[in-house]
């Protein structure tokens, strides 16, 4: 009997026993393991499984609910972003909608699809959104006027969305099908087409600037990686309009967006030096034998060193990890005349001879962040393979001896992908490198006590300003350790939250001697009668342990005494990471109220009289302006 060794045949395998549900924590790993054919395969097997049997047997498992509607047939894209979603440990519990209901799902605040609540809805637009409605003949002209309502109409629905919607509206661009130009025989008529088309996925992509819960994804890269766009007898009888390969990349596509929505996008890009950032071997070639541009293969990992640099530009912190003696290294981003990666890029540069894996995880604790916010890129199957056995939760990107494809390779699954860039991002490497030298000047002192005295912590405790909104979106999308209920809104959910009355949306900034870093925490809360109730407490992890979350906690139910009410009521609803703030209440003066984190993952929940509140700690100096909680 020949015994089946590839990955998808063991999760087949797995299907023919009934043991997908049981065995649920194998599939990230097998699903990683194969092609996008294999993914495919795999994402219709695990979606007649379904999430109910999967939770059955581990409660645990993060599930994220997408709702799949639009002017074509959209069930085909269910198995693919099943398989995507399962790659990265999420379940998907998808609503289907009729075809081509798209408009009344959206436009009617009664539909079943605003009934069911999801975390995202996907509104697949087509071409024939606007080609079942041109006169026949046909002329450009006609194709604009059809395309300019049609953005109009899009345009409302995204409005109604943003009023009593849920989560994450995705659209996507139009791919023109070859048939439709062809129809046309004057290439200039064939031009205008072109333009009007071009014109008016640019107008539906601008439409992201206006409406904050909505993403518009362009679909024209997809293409351009020749992908087959229509399948015509898919087409013509099933009415769908994008190819299995195109449903499968779009998939890809919006699995970004949703590792997003539920706080699991990447922050960490870690890099081998040697045939992955240069080509050669650093110790045999010496400084002057390395690729780094002039050559073929030296472009190629020239290409790499850009890519790696736009990413880092736009709050991506960078490292390096490399079995090599340190000074060599140091010496080639210090000096050698053609590299475009210097070592100011870079938050940290590990060069040993150790197991990568263990360098691995001590960058994780030098930066408090998990494993599970790196992405490891090198050129040898012996690490990527030690790497993902030894810590399963790093996403590995396997590059190999052809440097020409290493960028695909790296940006193919986007792993970085958010919905915006703030300005607390772009300094994010800065302030992670000032955070590091925070460490060494802790390493000088003989207590805790004497290092936090002399690090001249500042907070400012105030109203978020609507700049500050998007940023406390992005805390509670990608904060995971001190995150006390796990709660994810989106910008238009905050500030929703903030314009209520009675309703406390505030930021906590703070700096120290080593500079400033920027927003770092948020507390959501509202006034229930005569109650403080504390929606969410939420504190980057660069900044635990330093007093500033029980100064915030202090200062905030202080201000509800002054407000004249009598207690405030808090919740902890634990998740896989943060149980290191499970006690961050009852240590501050807080009393059990309810045991909760049941089986519907109830939360935790305490209560605070507000007549006896720890004083704030004396070595941080706070600055408050919080506003009133007249309901």
């Amino acid at each position: 009997m020949v015994e089946k060794t590839d990955d998808d045949g063991t999760l087949r395998s797995l299907h023919e026993r009934g043991r997908v549900a049981a065995e649920y924590p194998r599939v990230r790993a097998l699903v990683g393991a194969t092609d996008t054919a294999g993914r495919r395969r795999a994402g219709n097997l695990l979606a007649r499984v379904g999430p109910d049997a999967v939770l059955a047997e581990h409660p645990g498992t993060p599930v994220v609910s997408v709702a799949f509607t639009g002017h074509s047939t959209v069930s085909g894209l269910v198995a693919p972003v099943t398989a995507e979603l399962a790659r990265h440990g999420l379940l998907l519990r998808p609503h289907v909608s009729d075809f081509d209901s798209y408009v009344f799902d959206l436009s009617d605040t009664g539909s079943e699809l605003y009934a069911a609540k999801p975390d995202a809805v996907v509104c697949l637009l087509d071409a024939s959104v606007v080609f079942d409605e041109v006169p026949l003949p046909w002329r450009p002209e006609d194709v604009a006027r059809v395309f300019d309502e049609k953005l109009r109409l899009l345009g409302g629905l995204a409005g109604v969305f943003d009023g009593v919607g849920r989560g994450t509206l995705v659209l996507n661009t139009l791919p023109l099908p070859r048939e439709w130009p062809a129809q046309l025989v004057a290439l200039r008529d064939r031009a205008r087409l072109g333009a009007v088309w071009r014109e008016a996925n640019a107008r539906l992509l601008r439409l992201m600037d206006e409406h904050p819960s909505l993403t518009v994804l362009d679909l024209d890269p997809l293409l351009g990686a020749e992908l087959p766009l229509r399948d015509d007898r898919l087409g013509v009888y099933t009415h769908t309009e994008l190819s299995p390969e195109a449903q499968a990349a779009y998939a890809g596509e919006l699995a970004g967006v949703f590792r997003a929505t539920a706080g699991r996008a990447k922050k960490v890009l870690v890099l081998d030096l040697d045939n992955t950032v240069w080509g050669g071997i650093l110790g045999d070639d010496g400084i002057e034998g390395i690729e780094v541009s002039g050559s073929y293969r030296g472009e190629a990992f020239r290409k790499l060193q850009r890519s790696a640099r736009q990413i880092a530009s736009q709050g991506v912190l960078l490292a390096a990890v490399s079995k090599n003696d340190l000074e060599p290294v140091r010496e080639v981003l210090g000096s050698h005349p053609d590299m475009t990666l210097r070592e100011d890029d870079f938050v940290r540069v590990v060069a040993n001879w150790r197991p990568k894996h263990d360098n691995l995880r001590e960058l994780a604790a030098e930066l408090n962040l998990g494993v599970d916010s790196f992405v490891f890129a090198d050129d040898s199957p012996y690490e990527c393979g030690l790497v993902t056995r030894e810590l399963p939760d790093v996403a590995v990107v396997a590059l190999d001896d052809e440097p020409a494809l290493h960028v695909e390779k790296l940006l193919r699954d986007g792993w970085f992908t958010v919905r915006d860039v703030t300005a607390d991002d772009l300094k994010r490497p800065e302030r992670y490198r000032e955070d590091l030298d925070r460490k060494d000047f802790l390493d000088s002192f003989s207590s805790l006590d004497d290092y936090l005295r002399e690090l001249e912590v500042q907070v400012r405790f105030a109203d978020a300003s609507p700049a500050e909104l998007a940023r406390v979106s992005q805390l509670t999308l990608r904060t995971n350790q001190f995150n006390l209920t796990t709660e994810r809104l989106q910008e238009a959910e905050v500030a929703e939250r903030a314009a209520a009355p009675g309703s406390l949306v505030l930021t906590i900034r703070s700096g120290d001697r080593f500079g400033d870093n920027g927003v770092v925490g948020a507390v959501l809360a509202h006034r229930d009668d005569d109650a403080l109730v504390i929606d969410n407490f939420l504190l980057s992890c660069r900044v635990f342990a330093r007093g500033i979350e029980q100064a915030c906690l202090s200062a905030l139910l202080g201000h509800a005494r002054e407000q004249g009410l009598s207690t405030a009521r808090a919740g902890y609803r634990p998740s896989a990471k943060n149980g290191k703030v499970r006690d961050f209440y009852p240590a501050n003066g807080f009393a059990p109220a309810a045991p909760g984190a049941g089986p519907d993952s109830s939360p935790v929940l305490f209560r605070h009289d507000l007549a006896d509140i720890t004083a704030p700690p004396e070595h941080v100096r706070l600055t408050l302006s919080l506003g009133g909680l007249h309901q």
